[in-house]
């Protein structure tokens, strides 16, 4: 029974080290490229913006905060590459946003769902059932 526990505990010793490094291995900078599509009268736009990757959770961030065109993703990323993302930002024009009550400086978020490897990732946003969201794209690329 002692030998069995001294395994156990040993065992345990070394899987801690490794957990870690695995939530850890997407770790550093990434560049993160934003695409979305026109849909009907709403222009598209694509941007460019570098995010962090730390201890297994992506911030990225675009612009001002607190003005019109500001934007963050944030979320963990799974030991199996996976995430589910947090989009939020503020309309920094009408043009480019939809909804019937959407103006400059209106408030918005969506959910990403995306994949990564060690050096790579995509990510689509999640639109629900289509009828305000548009189907944009991301792609990561650590650097």
């Amino acid at each position: 029974m002692r030998k069995a526990l001294l395994l156990a505990v040993t065992c345990a010793l070394f899987a801690l080290p490794l957990s870690s490094v695995a939530g850890e291995r997407f770790d550093g900078k990434w560049l993160t490229k934003m695409a979305c599509p026109a849909k009907g009268n709403t222009q598209g736009y694509t941007w460019t913006f570098v995010s962090t990757i730390q201890a297994g959770t992506l911030h990225g961030e675009r612009g001002t905060a607190g003005e019109g065109g500001y934007f963050t993703l944030d979320g963990k990323i799974k030991d199996d590459g996976t995430a589910k993302l947090d989009a939020n930002g503020i309309v920094a024009s009408r043009e480019y946003a939809r909804g019937v009550f959407t103006s400059k400086g209106t408030d918005y978020g969506y959910k990403v769902k995306a994949t990564f490897t060690e050096t790579t990732g995509t990510g689509t946003r999640d639109v629900g059932m289509g009828i305000v969201g548009r189907p944009c794209t991301f792609e990561f690329t650590k650097q």
